[in-house]
């Protein structure tokens, strides 16, 4: 199975939202066109989350719209803490994206909701955590991905490790119990990242918009260019994965910002 992910797209309602003074319409449309360029063919694209930047329903009509203007493959997406899960499971879209769980003959997908309204942090609520259990009891025949948008351990960046998934504990107690689970997947930080845990692959992604520098305590603007993740998931339970970015563009990005 060859599974594309992209996260953290921030659109805003209008074409012309930007971040840190970056169009993140075109830097969307950018990454589409390299996985064009390098994905002649791939079975699933998920979106981990902050597809807007604020949860607005033209945003996700704008974004679904734009996804199948190249792609035909199914599409998947789960919220983010700068969504909202209410308008992504209203919006009116023919044949909306998945939002709960992707099999693959025999790997399962699974996306949890981790936003919290208001909140920047993340936290799964009980029913989420339920449905974790559930799925994960009914499949042990099979390899299992588990994607959400927050990152259940730091990153090494303190300013955004303080947004991180708070019950992290009680998603690893639900893991340790079940060896399926091959990986934990997010988005959220805006950065590649990889490590491992009891033999579970822990990564994050990069943004399609403006990436967060690596291990910073204070916010910082990093300079590479946006990107996408790709995954070949194997009948073994094992995979390849890896990161590609955005090349021979220039953006107008505020570098000093210090915020945003």
């Amino acid at each position: 199975m060859r599974l594309i992910q992209i996260t953290d797209c921030h659109l805003g309602p209008e074409l012309s939202e930007s971040l840190l003074g970056l169009n993140t319409d075109q830097s969307l449309d950018d990454v589409l066109q390299l996985i064009s360029q390098e994905q002649p063919a791939f079975d699933q694209l998920v979106c981990t989350g902050d597809i807007a930047s604020a949860g607005h329903d033209t945003c996700y009509q704008r974004f679904v719209s734009t996804i199948r203007a190249y792609f035909s493959a199914p599409l998947a997406w789960l919220p983010g803490n700068h969504d909202s899960a209410a308008i992504m499971a209203e919006v009116n879209i023919p044949n909306p994206p998945e939002a709960r769980q992707i099999t693959f003959d025999n790997w399962l997908i699974i996306l949890l909701d981790s936003a919290v309204p208001g909140q920047v942090y993340g936290y799964l609520a009980e029913s989420e955590l339920n449905y974790l259990r559930t799925a994960l009891a009914a499949n042990v025949d099979k390899h299992v991905m588990i994607m959400l948008h927050h990152q259940p351990v730091p990153v090494g960046s303190a300013w955004i490790d303080q947004y991180i998934l708070r019950n992290a504990e009680t998603l690893f107690d639900i893991v340790d119990q079940h060896s399926q689970v091959k990986a934990l997947v997010w988005g959220h930080v805006h950065q590649d990242f990889e490590s491992e845990r009891k033999g579970v692959k822990l990564i994050a992604t990069p943004s399609t918009c403006v990436q967060f520098k690596p291990d910073c305590d204070a916010f910082t603007v990093d300079t590479k260019m946006p990107g996408y993740r790709w995954f070949e998931l194997r009948a073994d339970g094992s995979f390849d994965t890896g990161v590609s970015r955005v090349t021979g563009k220039q953006y107008t990005i505020d570098y000093q910002s210090a915020g945003y």
